[in-house]
């Protein structure tokens, strides 16, 4: 299984309202260095909905402000509507809402 692989596999099980950080993706594909590579990988996303990019934030908490499908607006909203707090800065608390496996 090669990397982007990997990612999306890690990204499919980051259950409904809760978020990870693109380096605790890289470290759960055994590669703890490459969190902007799961960037790329999330980047061209071959299956937008089904692997649940925006659920993938900064080590910040602050969402993406290239979101590939559509923009932090839409990263946000989405996440808002799984029940994630979002504030007016982009920014998800990851003491409430990180999900570590």
């Amino acid at each position: 299984m090669n990397f982007f692989d990997k990612v999306y596999e890690v990204v499919k099980n980051v259950p409904h309202g809760k978020v990870t950080t693109y380096g605790d993706v890289a470290r759960m594909c055994g590669s703890p260095r490459m969190a902007r590579q799961v960037g790329w990988a999330l980047h061209v996303n071959p299956q937008p909905g089904v692997i649940p990019c925006h659920r993938v934030v900064f080590s910040n908490g602050s969402v993406c402000t290239g979101f590939a499908f559509g923009g932090k607006d839409v990263q946000r909203d989405m996440l808002r509507a799984e029940g994630v707090e979002v504030s007016e800065d982009y920014k998800i608390d990851l003491k409430k809402y990180r999900w570590e496996k």
